[in-house]
């Protein structure tokens, strides 16, 4: 099935992709507490797609990210009809059963999160990959974490604002005040989180050399 080792590479790195692109969209609805600022739970997957997204940048180019960006925006989508499915059918009433009040107050948030997920998502990998390879063609195979801290720096300030602003402020369930400061709150978040992970670019890096080395 598959022909050569980066084929294997590209779909083990896709299902990293897209497994931590909709599992942060699924818990995406739930506020946690960062000090005294608000930040959705969903956020930490997205450092791990961040890594995802340079390693495929570095091996399968500006072509490869957005193919699969298109793959998994579309695969949000139909998540997005499944739960809008499940959520317009009755649930069993019953004491330790899950009521419609519980599952849609779950995943109904999750709606306006996926919906504005997909604009920021398409948005900010866009910048992602254009960032990406612009620093690439400056430093060549060099500075590694400089792309790739680069590229998110940049791409994540636009994330950040876009995916609240939909599924929050719009919403009318977070004032502007409190809006902008989660907006920045989550944002320093992914920052530091990205940052810290740049050995997890190395790791992966020096694993698909190694694996790519004999094909």
């Amino acid at each position: 099935m598959l022909q050569s080792k980066k084929e294997t590479v590209y779909i083990i790195l896709a299902g990293i992709f897209i497994t931590n692109a909709v599992v942060a969209e699924l818990i995406g609805g739930k506020l946690i507490h960062i000090g005294p600022y608000l930040m959705s739970v969903g956020i930490l997957p997205w450092p791990i797609v961040f890594v995802t997204t340079d390693l495929i940048n570095e091996y399968f180019g500006e072509k490869g990210v957005k193919k699969l960006s298109l793959i998994t925006a579309r695969l949000i989508a139909y998540t997005f009809i499944i739960i809008y499915a499940a959520m317009q059918i009755p649930a069993v009433a019953g004491d330790g059963l899950v009521s419609d009040n519980q599952f849609n107050g779950v995943f109904g948030q999750s709606l306006w999160i996926m919906i504005g997920s997909i604009t920021a998502f398409m948005v900010s990998q866009l910048i992602d990959v254009t960032v990406f390879h612009f620093l690439k063609n400056k430093t060549g195979n060099k500075m590694i974490w400089l792309r790739s801290t680069g590229s998110t720096v940049i791409s994540q300030l636009f994330d950040s604002f876009i995916v609240l602003g939909i599924a929050f402020w719009m919403t009318g369930k977070m004032t502007t005040e409190v809006f902008i400061a989660s907006a920045f709150t989550g944002y320093f978040v992914k920052l530091i989180i990205a940052i810290a992970l740049t050995p997890l670019i190395y790791l992966g890096h020096s694993i698909i050399e190694k694996y790519l080395h004999n094909e």
